[in-house]
């Protein structure tokens, strides 16, 4: 073999000035970079992360602040109706006295009738019974007591009495152990105490 063949061409693109690094520097080096990647990627993937949560922490309190503003127009709004309910009640039983008041102010009778039915139908046995009426409508109640005393059987002695402290169309009736009031007014106030208005008076 000459010595022409055992000869290493001049390489002129070499550069000597830099040594080659090692294959454990080289290694070292590709690791480095991987590291490098590895954690490149990690900071965007926390990065994400904190930007999702971020976003979902405001859309959480945005969607607070929306449960909480709707929770306050619903408020409102149910206390507008409440009071829309509270007045047109209110009105309504303005309407019902006033039509009741002419009613009775018509028929001042109609209530009296009504509480001597009531009464006569437990009484049968019972031995007399004192009805107090308005002084101007003793006798019409009279007349009208006596004859629903009859229908129902009642035997007892009757006797209509003028009170002038008794409004029109209220009564009282009276029996030795009992009696029974029929009065406008209580049961506007029982209606309106029922209906959770104030009193209209």
């Amino acid at each position: 073999m000459n010595a022409s063949s055992r000869t290493t061409p001049f390489l002129f693109d070499t550069d000597f000035r830099k040594p080659r690094p090692s294959p454990e520097a080289q290694r070292a080096a590709e690791e480095a970079a991987q590291a490098e990647q590895a954690a490149h990627a990690r900071g965007l993937q926390d990065g994400r992360m904190q930007a999702e949560a971020q976003v979902q922490a405001r859309l959480a309190d945005a969607m607070t602040r929306l449960a909480l503003a709707a929770a306050g127009l619903l408020a409102a709004a149910d206390a507008r109706e409440a009071e829309r309910e509270a007045q047109a009640a209110e009105v309504a039983v303005l309407i019902a006295r006033k039509v009741a008041a002419d009613a009775l102010a018509a028929e001042p009778l109609a209530g009296i009738g009504e509480a001597a039915r009531s009464a006569l139908q437990h009484l049968r046995g019972v031995p007399h019974l004192v009805v107090r009426v308005h002084e101007t409508l003793v006798e019409d109640a009279e007349a009208l007591v006596k004859r629903l005393a009859r229908e129902r059987g009642y035997e007892g002695r009757l006797v209509v009495l003028g009170d002038p402290d008794t409004a029109p169309g209220d009564a009282r009736i009276e029996w030795a152990d009992g009696g029974v009031v029929r009065e406008r007014a209580r049961i506007e106030a029982a209606v309106a105490q029922a209906l959770g208005l104030p009193s209209l008076d």
